[in-house]
């Protein structure tokens, strides 16, 4: 009997993100229309909820993968994965011109400035987030599973 591994992993990485982006979407739209938020920020969710979880599941197959092998903990391997994903997403934004980069700050959307020092002090929180998320969500679902 063949108990496909691969796409438990793959299923088991799509689980958390599969979940928590509706509730952004949700949250974002709510800002937008009752705050009356200046930029649209639906514009720049619409890539992330289509990528970002078939991401995370190729990202915890990867795991399964290379674990014998590697041995790097589940937590720790969750959290390289915003080093790969937030400067490919500034990298699309800037091709796309959607993000402007200045000498002190970005401008997102030619509406929104925000100071690098914002920047890393938010990407620090997502490396730990990540990490926090990988090592209990997703290192759960992977034990229930059967594939840690």
């Amino acid at each position: 009997m063949n108990t496909h591994p691969y796409l438990r992993a793959f299923l088991s990485g799509i689980f958390v993100p599969t979940l928590v982006l509706p509730f952004l979407l949700l949250a974002f739209i709510l800002i937008r229309l009752v705050l009356q938020a200046p930029f649209p920020i639906e514009r720049g969710l619409i890539f992330p909820m289509a990528l970002v979880p078939a991401l995370w599941g190729l990202w915890n197959m990867l795991h399964l993968a290379t674990g014998e092998r590697l041995h790097i903990p589940i937590g720790l391997h969750g959290a390289i994965l915003p080093l790969l994903l937030m400067p490919t997403g500034a990298t699309v934004a800037r091709c796309l011109g959607v993000l402007h980069l200045g000498a002190t700050s970005v401008t997102w959307f030619a509406a929104t400035v925000i100071p690098y020092s914002f920047i890393a002090c938010a990407f620090t929180i997502a490396l730990v987030i990540y990490y926090l998320v990988w090592k209990y969500l997703i290192g759960f679902v992977n034990r229930t599973l059967g594939i840690a």
